[in-house]
């Protein structure tokens, strides 16, 4: 089938974008990605690992607008007749929508066409929102509504002919909201490529940087509700009890400061390192220079049905994870066995899953097995990605 992905943003990079798009094609299809191009100065056509992506220009005014997209249909008429074009000289045969923020645009484009239309939704954006600066800013506040978002975000699951999630957790919160079938769903989560794990080059100078400590590692943002603090406030428990502990952060955000203040004002330089962004492809590195991978995130409705890519990482080099009582996280670590879960922000019920690890040798063993094997053998995108080209044989066969 001739596959139309539509994305709100630019091309690369996307990585659930991109391995959907490269699992497709290797069973198959056509897939064309519609993409924004803001900066106008990228190449409108291009083919990138098999996929057929074309770029969009707009003025960057018209980014600002998506922030309002469930208050002002001003973004939505700005892109509908670019959308129009796309469907129409790509001859696409079903739409693949990349999260709920351009939904809108398509549903009016596709009036002409009448295609199948899959929503894919990478997050809780409604939820997720709530969090956001932007929208808590005074201006936010007054101008942009998750609550608005909400109702839009239902009424586009309700008219998609599929919807994917990224847990079941979350398709479960949609089931709870909305009457629909459960058949309507499909679960597709940012598990790794085996290629992570297999095809990786080791910088031994990372990697001997952190060897004669017991590491725990972090990566991605570190906005206040990743829980961060949580872990940091926690070594002062653990510092006489594991003297070698060492925290590994290698991400950043708006709210690093308040993290290295924290350091700063209880003089644990010695016991943190803060990496700041780094390149994809040093991952592997930090990972297998860590002991544990941790994921301290805060309970909401968003983190609670979502999975965060690090936790694949993390367990693909047989790492065992700490995990916050988030539900999606928490039943995944129970169910596989492969670390270990604390009370969200409860900063004693951290500190005691760590010395847990630290302490028994023979239990850490088997956790680290266990999380390798979890990767390995059910939750790895090769073994993930087949509820996805399930449902595009399905709807192929439809057509025959």
């Amino acid at each position: 089938m001739n596959i139309g992905m539509i994305l709100d943003s630019s091309f690369p990079p996307d990585p659930r974008v991109e391995n959907q798009a490269v699992s497709l094609i290797e069973d198959g299809h056509n897939v064309h990605l519609y993409c924004l191009d803001y900066s106008q100065k990228l190449v409108q056509k291009e083919v990138i690992n098999g996929i057929n992506v074309h770029r969009y220009k707009f003025a960057k005014h018209i980014y600002s607008f998506s922030a309002l997209a469930y208050s002002n249909p001003y973004y939505h008429i700005a892109l509908k007749k670019s959308l129009k074009q796309f469907i129409r000289s790509n001859n696409i045969e079903i739409l693949h929508i990349h999260d709920i923020q351009i939904a809108r645009s398509v549903f009016w484009a596709n009036k002409k066409f009448n295609l199948p239309v899959v929503l894919d939704l990478h997050e809780n954006r409604p939820e997720i929102m709530k969090y956001y600066y932007h929208v808590n800013s005074s201006i936010g506040k007054l101008l942009i509504s998750p609550t608005k978002w909400k109702k839009f975000e239902f009424k586009y699951i309700d008219k998609a002919d599929y919807v994917i999630t990224v847990t079941d957790e979350a398709r479960d919160y949609y089931l709870e909201n909305l009457p629909l079938d459960k058949d309507k769903f499909c679960i597709v989560p940012n598990t790794v490529r085996k290629a992570f794990y297999t095809n990786n080059k080791i910088d031994h100078s990372i990697t001997n940087r952190f060897k004669d400590r017991f590491t725990l590692l972090y990566l991605g943002e570190t906005g206040k509700r990743r829980g961060l603090i949580t872990v940091l406030k926690a070594l002062k428990i653990l510092i006489p009890k594991v003297p070698n502990i060492k925290v590994v952060i290698v991400g950043t955000s708006k709210d690093e400061n308040v993290l290295k203040d924290y350091v700063t004002e209880h003089n644990i330089h010695e016991y943190v390192d803060f990496e700041g962004w780094q390149n994809f492809e040093l991952f592997q590195s930090y990972i297998s220079a860590a002991d544990i991978g941790i994921c301290p995130i805060h309970k909401n409705i968003h983190h609670n049905t979502t999975y965060a890519n690090k936790l694949f990482q993390y367990m693909a080099f047989g790492k065992p994870v700490i995990v916050s009582d988030c539900t999606s996280q928490e039943n995944l670590v129970k169910k596989y066995n492969c670390g270990l879960v604390f009370e969200d922000r409860n900063i004693q019920d951290f500190a005691n899953q760590v010395f847990t690890l630290a302490s028994d040798k023979n239990y850490y063993s088997k956790l680290s097995r266990n999380a390798e094997l979890t990767v390995k053998e059910h939750m790895n995108w090769e073994i993930t990605s087949k509820s996805l080209l399930k449902l595009y044989y399905n709807e192929g066969n439809k057509k025959r």
